[in-house]
């Protein structure tokens, strides 16, 4: 449990540090929405402004929507373009669990 809460809370800050940035967030019925981070909470629930949906003529009922709530439990991928990931802070957490674990 311990673990898990470590790996949920590093989830949500690493995402936390996205917030105003685009990404595309795919879902696990495979709807892809490209939008800007407005939040995310602790369960990695995101709320989206100025979205696009990527296939507009599957989804045509979500074209003239702007702005969308997403449920984490929902959510297969997150695409983050390369320049907002912080490898290093990645590295650095992966160190300290592995070390962590010995």
């Amino acid at each position: 449990k311990n673990k898990k809460d470590f790996v949920n809370m590093l989830f949500t800050s690493f995402f936390k540090t996205l917030v105003g940035q685009t990404v595309t967030v795919e879902m696990k019925n495979d709807l892809k929405i490209k939008g800007n981070i407005a939040s995310v909470d602790q369960y990695l629930n995101m709320k989206l402004e100025n979205i696009k949906v990527e296939e507009p003529e599957k989804y045509a009922h979500l074209v003239s929507v702007k702005n969308c709530f997403i449920r984490g439990s929902v959510i297969r991928y997150v695409h983050i373009p390369p320049e907002h990931v912080d490898k290093h802070m990645i590295q650095d957490a992966t160190r300290r669990e592995a070390a962590a674990e010995k």
